[in-house]
């Protein structure tokens, strides 16, 4: 009975992991998609001011590379889809670690409290309506 219970919570862990995990994938894809329409490489837009598949800003590109210094590289690496989404997982483990993929989104788009800014509802919203959810109901099912 108690390694049936080990099993059960074991199983349960593994199963966690991979739906935060394929949620994150789903997230990083929708934001993609929003931001850029999904194309990669030389992507430019607000104004100039952003690059990159995952539009990112300078300031978001120094902050993510400061506070995780193994990423390296230039700003213009950001026009690889690869090299952004170091700098999404960078960004998200220091401004929205632990936090729902709404926060994140939202964060991602209005900066390190815009989780907390209702202009930053609408792009939530468009996230969401781009999130592909098909790979995570299987994993559930297996739970």
């Amino acid at each position: 009975m108690k390694r049936l219970v080990i099993a059960t919570v074991l199983i349960g862990s593994v199963i966690g992991f991979a739906n935060q995990t394929q949620s994150s994938d789903n997230l990083v894809k929708a934001i993609h998609k929003v931001e850029s329409g999904g194309k990669t490489g030389r992507v430019v837009g607000d104004g100039g001011k952003a690059l990159g598949p995952l539009q990112i800003h300078y300031s978001s590109w120094k902050d993510a590379t400061s506070f995780d210094k193994t990423i390296g590289g230039t700003y213009r690496d950001c026009e690889k889809l690869e090299y952004s989404i170091k700098i999404f997982n960078a960004y998200m483990n220091r401004y929205a670690k632990n936090k729902s993929n709404e926060a994140k989104a939202r964060i991602w788009n209005g900066g390190p409290k815009g989780d907390s800014s209702e202009a930053t509802l609408i792009y939530w919203k468009r996230v969401k309506a781009n999130r592909s959810e098909e790979h995570t109901s299987e994993l559930q099912s297996l739970a």
